[in-house]
C-alpha cells in the first residue's frame, strides 16, 4: 500500500519537474524571442533614428547653401545697386557740368555781346563828339572869316574910293562916269564874293542836313534792337536711347509713314547716336512735328493713332503761339487795334526768315526805326510804326499763296482795312509803285537800315564767296585800277587806281562808274560803298 501510494507521488513529482523544465524551457525560449524581437525593434529604431538625422544634417546643409546663395546673392544686388547708383551719380553729375558750362558759355557770350555793343556806342560817342568838335570848329572858321570878310569889304570900298580919286585926277572923267565905272568893277567883284558865298552856304546847309540826318538815324537805330537767327531747313530731336529709334521707325516703317503724312515734313533716321532728324523748309511744320516728336518720346506709346492725337495737340500749341507772338508784337511796339487775322497773320512771321533773320524780328525793329523817325520829323509816329510792322506781312503765307509778297501783303491789309497810308507804304517799299507820303520812305529807310545793318542777314559761303570775287573783278575791268579789295563781308570796295593814269578829277568819275556797274549786275541786300584812292609817294634817299 505504502508502495502503491509513492508510485502516484513520483510520478506527479517526476510530471511536475519535467513540467517545471518544459514550461522553463518554452518560458526561455519565449524570453529569448521577446528579446530577439527586442533587440530587432531596437536596431530599427536605430536605424530610423539615424535615417532621420542624416536627413536632418542633410536639410541643415541645405539651409545652409540656401542661406550662403541668398547672402552671396543679396551682396552681389548690394554691388550691381551700389554701381548703378555710383552710375546714376555720374550721370547727373556730367549733366550738371554740361549745364553749367553750358550757362557759362552762354554768359560768355552775352558779356562779349555787351562788351561789342558797349564798344560800338563808346566809338559811336566819340565819333560823335569828333563830329560836334569838327561843327565847332567850322563855326568859328566861319565866324572868322565873316569877320575877315567884313574887314576885306572895307578895305575894298577904301580902295574903290582911292579908285574913284584917281580916275578923277587922271583921266579927268565927270561925276557920273567915274562913278559907272566904279559900279561896274564893283559889280564884278560882288558876283564873284556872292557865288563864294552861296557856294559855301550851300555846302554848310547840306553839312548841317546830313549830320541832322545821321544823327536821327543813330538814335532810332540804338533806341532799337533786334535778334538774329540762322536760316535752317532741319530741327533736331535728342533720344533717350538707342531702342527708341525702332520704335519711331514701327513694325514696317508704318510709324514713319503716319508721322510724315500727318505733319508734311521729312522724318531723317540715320547712324547718328541718339537723335532723330526733321528735315522741312515750312517751319511752322517743322515745328509742329518737332513738338509731336517730343511728346511721343516722353509718352513711350507710338503708333499710327497716337501719333494723330500728338500731332493735333501740337498744331493747336503752335497755333496759340502763333497767335501770342502776333499780339506780343503789338504790345511792344504800343499798337491797340488790329483785326484777330491779321494779328494771326503777323504772328506766323516768327517763323519765317529772309536771308538768316528772322522776319517777325526784323517787321519789329522797322517799325521802332520808322516811328522814331517820324517822331523826330514830326509826322504820325504810330502810322509809321503800323506801317513798319505790317510792310513784310506777305511773307507770312507766300508759300501758300502764288505772288510777290508785296501783292500778298497789299491784299491782307486792303481786306482788313488798313489805313491807305499803310497800304501804300507796303507797296511801295521795294519801290514797284509810287511813295504817296513821307511814312512810306521812312519804311523804306528803316527797312534799309535793318536788313543792311552787319549780322542782320546771313548767306551762304558759296554766294558770299562769288560776290565778293564778282565785286573784285567789277572794279578790276577799269585802265588805271591797280588793286581792288571787298571788305567788310562785301559792303565796301576799296580801290586802288595808278596816279599816273587816273587824275584827282577822274577818280569820281570812276567812283561812280563802278557803282553803276555794280548796281547793274549785283544783287544784294543793303548797300555797298565804293572807295576809290589815288596815292603818289615819292621815295628819295640820303647816302
Amino acid at each position: 500500500m505504502t508502495n502503491t501510494i509513492l508510485i502516484p507521488v513520483a510520478v506527479a513529482i517526476i510530471s511536475i519537474l519535467v513540467g517545471t523544465v518544459i514550461g522553463y524551457a518554452v518560458r526561455k525560449n519565449i524570453w529569448e524571442k521577446k528579446v530577439q524581437n527586442a533587440q530587432s525593434d531596437a536596431d530599427h529604431i536605430l536605424t530610423e533614428a539615424k535615417a532621420q538625422v542624416d536627413a536632418a544634417k542633410a536639410e541643415v546643409n541645405a539651409q545652409k547653401q540656401a542661406a550662403d546663395a541668398i547672402k552671396q546673392s543679396a551682396q552681389n544686388t548690394k554691388k550691381e545697386k551700389i554701381l548703378e547708383a555710383q552710375e546714376q551719380i555720374q550721370e547727373y553729375r556730367q549733366k550738371v557740368e554740361d549745364e553749367l558750362n553750358t550757362k557759362r558759355d552762354a554768359i560768355a557770350r552775352d558779356d562779349n555781346r555787351l562788351k561789342q555793343r558797349e564798344d560800338t556806342l563808346n566809338h559811336k560817342n566819340s565819333l560823335l563828339i569828333e563830329k560836334e568838335d569838327g561843327l565847332t570848329e567850322k563855326e568859328n572858321q566861319l565866324v572868322k572869316q565873316k569877320a575877315d570878310l567884313d574887314e576885306k569889304i572895307k578895305e575894298a570900298d577904301e580902295l574903290v574910293q582911292q579908285s574913284q580919286d584917281k580916275l578923277y585926277e587922271v583921266a579927268h572923267l565927270d561925276k557920273e562916269q567915274g562913278k559907272k565905272m566904279v559900279l561896274s568893277q564893283l559889280s564884278d567883284e560882288l558876283v564873284k564874293e556872292r557865288a563864294e558865298m552861296i557856294q559855301n552856304s550851300n555846302e554848310e546847309v547840306k553839312a548841317k542836313a546830313d549830320h541832322y540826318a545821321h544823327k536821327i538815324i543813330i538814335d532810332a537805330i540804338q533806341n532799337s534792337s533786334a535778334d538774329t537767327v540762322a536760316e535752317t531747313t532741319v530741327s533736331v530731336v535728342d533720344l533717350p536711347n538707342e531702342e527708341m529709334k525702332g520704335r519711331i521707325i514701327g513694325r514696317e516703317g508704318r510709324n514713319i509713314r503716319s508721322f510724315e503724312a500727318l505733319t508734311g515734313v521729312d522724318l531723317i533716321i540715320d547712324d547718328t547716336p541718339k537723335v532723330v532728324t526733321l528735315s522741312g523748309f515750312d517751319a511752322i511744320r517743322r515745328e509742329i512735328a518737332k513738338r509731336a516728336m517730343e511728346r511721343l518720346i516722353k509718352d513711350g506709346r507710338i503708333h499710327p493713332a497716337r501719333i494723330e492725337e500728338m500731332v493735333d495737340k501740337a498744331r493747336k500749341e503752335v497755333n496759340d503761339d502763333i497767335y501770342e507772338a502776333g499780339e506780343s508784337a503789338l504790345m511792344e511796339l504800343g499798337i491797340h487795334k488790329m483785326n484777330p487775322e491779321l494779328v494771326k497773320t503777323l504772328g506766323r512771321l516768327k517763323y519765317r526768315t529772309s536771308y538768316g533773320q528772322n522776319v517777325l524780328g526784323h517787321s519789329i525793329e522797322v517799325a521802332k526805326l520808322a516811328g522814331t523817325m517820324a517822331a523826330e520829323l514830326g509826322l504820325n509816329e504810330k502810322l509809321a510804326v503800323r506801317a513798319g510792322l505790317l510792310h513784310d506781312i506777305g511773307k507770312a503765307i507766300d508759300h501758300d499763296i502764288e505772288g510777290s509778297h508785296v501783292e500778298i501783303g497789299v491784299e491782307l491789309t486792303r481786306k482788313y482795312h488798313e489805313p491807305d497810308v499803310v497800304v501804300n507804304a507796303i507797296a511801295a517799299h521795294h519801290g514797284d509803285v509810287p511813295k504817296t507820303s513821307f511814312i512810306a520812305e521812312l519804311v523804306v529807310a528803316a527797312d534799309t537800315i535793318s536788313s543792311a545793318r552787319p549780322g542782320a542777314r546771313s548767306e551762304s559761303l558759296e554766294n558770299y564767296i562769288r560776290r565778293l570775287t564778282e565785286l573784285e573783278q567789277i572794279a578790276n575791268r577799269y585802265d588805271g585800277v591797280k588793286q581792288a579789295y571787298a571788305i567788310q563781308a562785301g559792303r565796301e570796295v576799296r580801290v586802288m587806281v595808278e596816279p599816273d593814269k587816273i587824275s584827282d578829277d577822274r577818280i569820281t568819275v570812276l567812283a561812280r562808274d563802278i557803282r553803276n556797274q555794280v548796281e547793274k549786275e549785283l544783287d544784294y541786300p543793303g548797300n555797298i560803298k565804293i572807295t576809290v584812292i589815288r596815292e603818289k609817294r615819292v621815295v628819295a634817299v640820303a647816302k
